[in-house]
């Protein structure tokens, strides 16, 4: 059975996913486009944060994610 880090390399580029990986002090999630996985490491797009680097290795949970719902009109 693969890890959680090794999992991201069968999904393709592109694919909207979580990842939980081990911080120092805990633990964090990156959320956004897979936009480049290979055997070491990971590169997540997210809104918040841009590019987040993750390293396979401190991968503790991954999944694919639905996209986002769409947004919702300004209400005056």
């Amino acid at each position: 059975m693969d890890s959680p880090g090794q999992q991201l390399t069968h999904l393709p580029v592109g694919t909207r996913v979580v990842v939980r990986y081990r911080i120092d002090g805990g633990l964090t999630d990156a959320l956004g486009d897979l936009v480049h996985v290979d055997s070491v490491s990971c590169t997540i797009r997210t809104r918040r944060q841009g590019d987040v680097v993750v390293n396979l290795d401190l991968v503790t949970a991954a999944k694919p994610v639905p996209p986002p719902p769409p947004r919702r009109p300004r209400r005056f």
